[in-house]
């Protein structure tokens, strides 16, 4: 017995299991950050076609629902030339051709369907003006990829990734898109979208050898044909891939100083910087390890270009992908570095992310307004292949659920203290390794209302029971509070753990289907309790397994309801 005993405490010693214990986290109410601005609400994805069937109109329905404010989505392929018929790392909407004899042919019939169903659940395009068009790319053979995962990547750039062989056709094209959407949707509501060029224009996605110079003459007429058709519209870029901060400081330089191809002038017009972050996991002993030091130096590197434009002060950012990894519609199979999306890794890491980024966005006075969560779903593919998504086969994985609980957020940021592991800079310049977890908290609060989520996160994809947490909450201006608690773990909020304890099914019967979908939703704790207050703190007592995320919910009489779920 006792040699079990001592075998259990070196295994776990070794597997470098998080701390046991106690930790304490203070919220101090009466310490304000800013406001607690919803950058999490974005959402992206290469396949455009999923929109509108049957499982990809059920996830944007719950993604509108997750918050009161817009969501805003943005989509690959919507200018591509194809027959709508959608495959991994492709979609198409055939928007234009030519006939004979070179004349344009517009089609909206399948970028209207897009677009519809974003706007019938009041969601906001980030509209993408890519790729190019068969008639109009400069190297339009092959035009389709046949890419499947664990082929090259670069396997996809085909047809679609050349810059236009005719640079007033292919502006005309973008001037009537954005005439039609203000002809179909009405000019106040595309006042309301944010439009981008291309996608990651510093790599593969722009097959030119001079990428800079190309992108910034395409942006010239991309941005003048926009600003033709809707002068109030709002438009920006790069959005170039993690690690492109020189090509972002290139890219601005040009819209200030630089010769505008299209106008003659100087300059080009800016509404928003948008760029990408991405981490990076791999597998260390056969277990995932993830990196997100990576993901938040892309935005360092990043936010310090375009702080160190006076010019850009307080100009809107976007963060327009914002993930654990590069390819989202790669499985653990083809990688298995990619094996934390089923379950609460991902969760954890979401969580311990998003509040990084405020902090870190805050150190260099950047207005950051968006961080795009590029993951979504994939139609007809096995159940939990370990695809980056939200969603598989219409039932939410436990990710989802971290954006159900910062949708439940609102109000101004207000400070977190204790006894902490790590910060934003930590983690920026190490990550979370060694033998402490990142148990942290981000706390918001309104009129009558405190919102605290909590993580337990770790780099090395390993489960335990965690440690116990105390968390105080401090300026409660009340006597009796009532307290609702949500939980991600292996036992609550968790379809991928309720799928695996059925056997792991392929083909899950209609019964099994209505369980997947219950234990996918966000769930309690336990029932909320009504408690009284003493001298204005609340304290709380929790025990918090690793990668396991908590929402706490603090409701005071006088608050007035707001539809948050």
């Amino acid at each position: 017995m006792k040699t079990t005993f001592l075998f259990l405490i070196i295994l776990i010693s070794l597997s470098g299991f998080s701390q046991s214990q106690k930790v304490v986290i203070n919220v101090d109410l009466s310490r304000e950050k800013g406001a607690m601005r919803p950058i999490w609400a974005w959402f992206g994805y290469d396949e455009p076609n999923y929109t509108y069937m049957k499982d990809g109109k059920k996830l944007l329905s719950e993604i509108a629902a997750l918050s009161p404010v817009p969501v805003y989505v943005r989509a690959h392929n919507l200018m591509t030339t194809g027959d709508g018929i959608a495959a991994l790392k492709w979609g198409s909407t055939n928007m234009y051709t030519e006939d004979k004899d070179g004349n344009a042919i517009y089609n909206w019939t399948i970028i209207d369907k897009i677009f519809d169903t974003y706007i019938e659940r009041k969601m906001k395009p980030l509209a993408q003006i890519g790729f190019m068009p068969e008639a109009l790319s400069t190297h339009p053979e092959p035009y389709k990829h046949d890419w499947s995962p664990g082929q090259h990547y670069k396997k996809i750039m085909t047809g679609w990734a050349y810059p236009p062989k005719d640079y007033k056709k292919w502006a005309e094209l973008i001037f009537q898109w954005v005439r039609h959407n203000v002809d179909r949707y009405g000019q106040p509501e595309v006042e309301s979208w944010y439009w981008e060029l291309w996608n990651e224009p510093n790599g593969d996605y722009l097959m030119v050898p001079d990428r800079l110079t190309e992108y910034c003459r395409m942006y010239d007429f991309a941005s003048d044909a926009v600003k033709r058709a809707l002068p109030t519209a709002r438009i920006g870029g790069p959005h170039s891939h993690g690690g492109g901060a020189e090509f972002v400081r290139g890219f601005l330089e040009h819209c200030l100083r630089g010769n505008n191809s299209a106008t003659g002038k100087i300059g080009a017009p800016l509404d928003y910087v948008g760029f990408h972050a991405k981490g990076s996991p791999r597998v260390i002993n056969g277990k995932v390890q993830m990196g997100m030091s990576r993901q938040l130096q892309n935005m360092n590197d990043n936010f310090a270009v375009i702080s160190s434009f006076p010019e850009f002060k307080n100009i809107p950012v976007i963060i327009g992908e914002s993930d654990p990894e590069g390819c989202a519609a790669c499985g653990m199979q083809t990688n298995p570095e990619n094996a934390y999306r089923n379950g609460t890794m991902y969760s954890s890491y979401t969580a311990a992310s998003v509040a990084r980024e405020y902090d870190l966005a805050k150190s260099y006075g950047i207005n950051l307004i968006g961080a795009v969560n590029w993951s979504f779903e994939f139609e007809n593919q096995p159940w939990f292949a370990g695809f980056r998504d939200l969603a598989t086969n219409g039932v939410d994985k436990p990710v989802l659920n971290v954006f159900r609980m910062l949708g439940m957020m609102s109000g101004s940021r207000v400070e977190v203290n204790g006894d902490l592991a790590y910060d934003f800079k930590a983690i920026r310049d190490s990550g979370v390794r060694g033998s402490r977890t990142d148990i942290n908290a981000l706390a918001a609060k309104e009129t009558g209302r405190v919102t605290v989520l909590l993580w337990n996160y770790h780099e090395d994809d390993l489960v335990d029971a965690g440690s116990p947490v105390e968390l105080f909450i401090k300026g409660l201006n009340a006597k009796k509070v009532l307290l609702t608690h949500f939980r991600i773990d292996g036992d609550h909020s968790n379809s991928y753990e309720a799928w695996k304890k059925m056997g792991s099914p392929q083909n899950p019967t209609a019964d099994q289907i209505t369980v997947l979908e219950k234990a996918g939703e966000l769930t309690l704790m336990d029932a909320p309790k009504s408690l009284n207050i003493k001298k204005g703190t609340l304290r709380i007592k929790m025990q918090l397994p690793r990668q396991a995320v908590s929402l706490i919910e603090i409701l005071t009489a006088d608050y007035k309801k707001i539809e948050h779920r």
